[in-house]
């Protein structure tokens, strides 16, 4: 876990007033804790995200919400197709082969 100050100093165009308005927009989902908040790996990457999409992409203030939406959207589908290629992995070759058969009539 990391706290607020600790973050922002991984980003050195990064102040701490901006990236509180970005946990206050909700595109970051930090702990609280007695007076900070506290960022896990996964905030931190959202974070690095963000800054990505705001400075190199050049995405607008009103757009993010869309966007973040999108890239959630987007990385829910891809654990959930890993789950369901584990699933067919752990199946016996006749139903592997069979799914396979009817992805390719799809």
């Amino acid at each position: 876990m990391m706290r607020l100050t600790a973050v922002v100093a991984l980003f050195p165009d990064l102040g701490e007033t901006e990236l509180l308005a970005w946990v206050e927009r909700g595109w970051v989902h930090p702990a609280p804790s007695d007076s900070d908040w506290e960022f896990q790996e996964i905030d931190v990457a959202r974070v690095r995200l963000i800054r990505d999409l705001r400075r190199d992409m050049a995405v607008q203030e009103e757009m993010m919400p869309l966007v973040l939406s999108l890239l959630d959207q987007l990385y829910t589908l891809r654990g959930q197709m890993r789950a369901v290629a584990q699933a067919v992995q752990a199946q016996d070759q006749a139903v592997r082969d069979a799914i396979l058969a009817a992805l390719r009539e799809a």
